[in-house]
Order: structure tokens, then C-alpha cells, then sequence
């Protein structure tokens, strides 16, 4: 099985695993699913976040997500327990479809270390 070929089946079998855990099996997109890692990453499961802390939240995530890459790195919990990153390498330039390929990418790799999906 090629590796782009396995990435499509462990995506398509998360989104749908997330939809009808979290979306009432409405299909989450990738914004979606990068927001409940950035909630999972901060551990407050039961809590109403605005606007702009939702925004923090994806970032979360998406540092989280790319760090096992080498672009991040793990920093410090701040006194709110909110965790923060530093750049180690900034990311190259990619197209809107590389870009999405790589985030699937690190979302399914995530959850493969998480023991979510196999």
C-alpha cells in the first residue's frame, strides 16, 4: 500500500471516528479537528473559551502538531497551564495542498501515537 494511499485510509478513518464522537456525525473539517487537539493539548475539556483563546488553541495544535517535524519545540506551561512553543526552523513554503497534506499528515501520526487509530 503506498504511503499516500495509507494516509487516505487513517484520515478518512479518524474524521469519521472524531465526527461521531464530537459532531453528532456531522463531518469535522481539518480546522475542527486541529481545535479539539488544541483543547486536548490544554487539558480544559469543560470550558467555554472565546473567540480569540479559541485562536490560541489552534495554535497550540498546530505547534503540537509540527514539533515531532522539528519546527517547534516545546517550551513551558505558562501560570494558566496554557503551553508555550518556540520556532526551532520556520516553515518552508508550501501551495494550500501541501500544506493540508501535512497537516493530515501530523494530525493522523498524532493519533497513531495516542493510540486512537491503528
Amino acid at each position: 500500500m503506498s504511503r499516500d494511499t495509507q494516509l487516505k485510509e487513517r484520515w478518512e478513518q479518524l474524521v469519521t471516528l472524531l465526527s461521531k464522537q464530537f459532531a453528532e456525525g456531522d463531518v469535522l473539517d481539518l480546522d475542527a479537528i486541529i481545535y479539539l487537539i488544541g483543547v486536548q493539548e490544554l487539558g480544559k475539556f469543560h470550558t467555554t473559551f472565546k473567540k480569540d483563546e479559541k485562536v490560541n488553541l489552534m495554535h497550540i495544535a498546530i505547534c503540537r502538531l509540527l514539533e515531532p517535524y522539528g519546527f517547534y519545540e516545546f517550551d513551558y506551561f505558562d501560570s494558566e497551564g496554557w503551553p508555550h512553543y518556540t520556532v526551532k526552523e520556520n516553515l518552508p513554503a508550501l501551495r494550500a495542498g501541501e500544506q493540508s497534506v501535512l497537516m493530515k499528515e501530523a494530525i493522523v501520526n498524532y493519533f497513531l501515537e495516542k493510540g486512537i487509530i491503528a
